[in-house]
């Protein structure tokens, strides 16, 4: 099948099919005489294969890496493990990080809820300047905002 036939039906652009190729994740097609590519029926399951492992969070070096290394006959199954191990602990604290804020936002938000409540109609209640009275809290934006 040629390349866009195979974009389709995975799912995939063509660019990231050539992307693919260079990467050494998906073996070269054979050519047509007018230089098209063109792809065994079992390229399908290699894509959709390739998509499943990024979606787990392996990037396209890491899984070049580990189709070289099987390629030259090795093992690399404890590497696989090891970088599943380290994507976890990397959500993990991803989640941490998203917990400390998501609480952090919601003390916030029934801060301003009393402030609003303290407050009559029409009257400013200085919400983002209550920001700037106390130190951002672990797991909240460092950033800062600036209102004209």
């Amino acid at each position: 099948m040629q390349a866009g036939e195979l974009a389709r039906r995975t799912g995939v652009s063509k660019d990231a099919l050539r992307f693919y190729e260079r990467q050494g994740l998906l073996p070269r097609p054979e050519r047509l005489p007018n230089n098209y590519r063109v792809y065994p029926p079992q390229a399908v399951e290699r894509v959709l294969w390739i998509r499943r492992v990024l979606a787990t969070g392996f990037t396209v070096e890491e899984l070049s890496r580990i189709l070289a290394e099987r390629e030259r006959g090795g093992v690399p199954c404890r590497q696989v493990r090891d970088l599943g191990a380290a994507r976890l602990a990397e959500i993990e604290e991803r989640l941490r990080e998203l917990t400390a804020a998501r609480d952090s936002l919601s003390a916030l938000l029934a801060d301003w809820d009393r402030r609003l409540a303290a407050v009559g109609p029409g009257e400013r209640a200085g919400l983002l300047d209550s920001l700037s009275a106390e130190p951002p809290r672990k797991g909240t934006s460092k950033r800062k905002v600036e209102i004209r």
